[in-house]
């Protein structure tokens, strides 16, 4: 009796290639994980032809757009590439495992292989699906977190001020640029050590907006106020709003002039108003008008300014706050339209600035993020801006991407129709 030879697994690799044949009878074995909706594959071919030829166009000279547009299809075609190379190895080795002509031992091989390349075509099944998702045109700027007090009395503007510094804290630990662009008490002042009326922090570094916008919401918080004296637990709630930082030296004449820009606003729309500033100060506050009032008409968006004696800087600060609450409705106002559409495929409706998006309970000393579903059970670390602060964070960002990948299949669908 005669045995069969031993082959290694470069060989077999090698022995595989050329038996590469048509896997469309092995599809229905493949998991969800493993497969890629055919109009999302076919939109990645057509951006990887694309990118080819732009290739080409900038090899016979450069080209600033060319250019711009290569940096944003390298990620799809990179991604592409791998799934493709996967997909080729499923294909191989399920043949030859189906093959009755295939050697007992090589198929033995074939199929210890198979379970691990499945895996991986799982994983480029993945990347290539959330290469195609469209980056969120804000994500590289700076970001603005504004805080307001909401139902709650006093007690829901002390945890405001929770917050707050819970957001300082975080950006101190990670590294990142901030200024306290506006902060003023319920008694119109600006001292510490008074429950938060309103306070907008500026997170300077580049990316800010893409790494905070998971926190805008409503926040909510259950704990015994300090003022309750029979020790119950009371429920209140602090709104938190995420904008783009825009500065008008990071943009390009044409973002600011251009009226198709998001952050174009004709200076004939908006009314300018100084005032003297408001609160304890000294003669200063009594005497300059420094205060600053922007009104945009067409969308009745106000921005009152006055943490500076200058009236130049009070004015430059709320122009770029003005700027920014304009492009921020109207993206909004784009992803409500959007959202009609993809709400009845994807069944998933869009998480505005009223929803609960979190609950803070000192009782259990825990922390849920409603959107994720994730729940941590060391509070203090998280008011502290610590990394379970981040883990939160992180697990609404994966959602908010799993929201997206949801959307992008959703109009692949409805573009069919």
């Amino acid at each position: 009796m005669t045995t069969a030879p031993w082959i290694c697994r470069t060989c077999l690799s090698r022995f595989v290639r050329p038996l590469a044949r048509s896997n469309a009878r092995f599809q229905s074995t493949r998991s969800s994980k493993e497969t890629i909706p055919a109009g999302l594959l076919a939109r990645a071919r057509n951006i990887a032809i694309e990118h080819k030829q732009l290739t080409e166009k900038l090899a016979n000279g450069f080209d600033a757009r060319a250019a711009k547009k290569i940096g944003e299809y390298s990620p799809i075609v990179e991604a592409l590439k791998a799934w493709e190379k996967a997909n080729e190895s499923v294909g191989e080795l399920t043949s030859l495992i189906h093959d009755p002509e295939t050697d007992a031992e090589l198929r033995e091989l074939a199929a210890e292989d198979l379970s691990a390349t499945r895996a991986t075509l799982a994983d480029a099944s993945q990347s290539l699906t959330t290469s195609l998702v469209p980056v969120h045109p804000f994500a590289h700027l700076p970001c603005l977190i504004e805080i307001r007090p909401g139902a709650g009395g006093s007690e829901a503007a002390i945890f405001a001020g929770d917050l707050l510094r819970m957001y300082q804290a975080f950006c101190n630990r990670k590294g990142l640029r901030t200024m306290l662009l506006k902060y003023e008490n319920i008694n119109g002042g600006q001292e510490a050590g008074i429950p938060l009326s309103e306070a907008i922090l500026e997170v300077g570094t580049e990316n800010a907006y893409g790494m905070f916008r998971c926190e805008a919401g409503v926040h909510r918080v259950q704990r015994v106020p300090v003022t309750e004296s029979k020790g119950r637990t009371h429920t209140s709630a602090a709104s938190v709003l995420v904008l783009p930082s825009i500065e008008e030296n990071t943009l390009g004449e044409e973002d600011v002039d251009d009226p198709e820009s998001d952050y174009y606003i004709d200076p004939k729309e908006v009314k300018t108003e100084v005032m003297r500033a408001r609160g304890a100060g000294g003669q200063h506050v009594n005497t300059t008008e420094s205060a600053v009032r922007l009104t945009h008409i067409p969308t009745n968006i106000v921005v009152s300014i006055q943490d500076s004696r200058s009236q130049p800087k009070n004015k430059e600060k709320a122009w770029r706050l003005l700027r920014s609450r304009v492009a921020q409705l109207r993206r909004e106002k784009r992803e409500e339209e959007l959202a009609a559409m993809k709400r009845s495929v994807v069944g998933v409706a869009k998480m505005g600035r009223g929803d609960k998006v979190r609950t803070y309970n000192w009782g259990q000393q825990r922390v849920t993020d409603h959107r994720s579903g994730t729940t941590v059970h060391d509070l203090n670390d998280v008011m502290d801006g610590g990394q379970t602060l981040e883990k939160v964070m992180e697990s609404v960002r994966n959602w908010l991407m799993e929201r997206d990948v949801e959307a992008l299949l959703a109009e692949e669908s409805s573009s069919k129709t």
